[in-house]
């Protein structure tokens, strides 16, 4: 790998821990680090002494989601929004139907895009200062992987997507069920390690069958056809470009990523 790999790949144990290591862009998801993540997972389901996976994000954020700036410089058009899409999703869905139990280690920002990998795993443990959310429709964008409603209730999930929300405290998202525990910040690392751990001395074919019976009982209500199906909306808001997303990237080109970031914050009311 490189010197500076957007993934880390390490092993402790029979633990593999994959870290989003792009602290200079707040580890945003851009496509070499989706390819990079695809190929660490590859390493990790392969390997016979891995018994679960854990995700994480170097330094104070788990990530803020698909690169914006990365967007901004290749100005997709049309027919080209499907295999980046086709990618985000791949991505993210690996940590569902990984056959390995999968641990989102969250501390700080996530996201957008790396909020859905956050909920496609199978635990999802985060420090207190965590926040999630899923800001895209206030950027003119789509949902790449519509996961939410299916984690949790469909009211909660029309609230923070339709309102791009993307201020949800860690104590708010562990009531809503979109994570499993949380923890002091020093001690995120330890607890999802000893999580993994734990998961590592049951009989990795017990564990991958029974994740499979539990994902099917989300799958036969056809969760697998409906993100499908909104994949395919995402692909149909992309590739026409909302008139949101034109001024937003506008301004950004323009003016740069700060003030467009300011200029959606002002056209909307913080408190709502």
């Amino acid at each position: 790998m490189n010197k500076n790999p957007k993934i880390t790949y390490e092993v402790e144990d029979s633990v593999a821990i994959l870290t989003i290591n792009r602290p200079e862009r707040k580890n945003a998801l851009d496509g070499e680090t989706l390819e990079m993540l695809n190929t660490a997972m590859d390493l990790a389901e392969e390997a016979l002494n891995i018994k679960a996976i854990i995700i994480t994000g170097t330094g104070n954020t788990f990530s803020s989601g698909f690169d914006l700036k990365d967007q901004l410089e290749k100005s997709p058009k049309g027919k080209e929004w499907k295999n980046i899409l086709d990618l985000d999703f791949k991505t993210i869905m690996r940590f569902w139907h990984s056959p390995k139990p999968t641990i989102a280690a969250v501390r700080g920002a996530c996201l957008a895009g790396a909020f859905e990998l956050a909920l496609a795993c199978d635990i999802t443990i985060a420090s207190k200062d965590a926040f999630f959310g899923e800001p895209e429709l206030r950027f003119g964008a789509g949902i790449v992987t519509m996961i939410l409603p299916w984690v949790t209730g469909v009211k909660a999930a029309k609230e923070i997507i339709l309102l791009g929300k993307d201020n949800i405290p860690a104590e708010e998202a562990l009531r809503l069920g979109l994570v499993t525990r949380l923890t002091e910040t020093n001690l995120l690392q330890k607890k999802a390690k000893e999580i993994a751990l734990n998961l590592a001395e049951i009989d990795p074919n017990l564990i991958k069958d029974t994740k499979k019976a539990i994902n099917q009982s989300y799958e036969v209500q056809g969760l697998l056809k409906s993100l499908q199906n909104s994949l395919d909306i995402d692909y149909e808001i992309e590739s026409k470009g909302s008139p949101d997303k034109i001024r937003f990237m506008e301004i950004a080109r323009n003016q740069g990523m700060k003030e467009a970031i300011a200029y959606r914050n002002r056209r909307f009311k913080p408190d709502a």
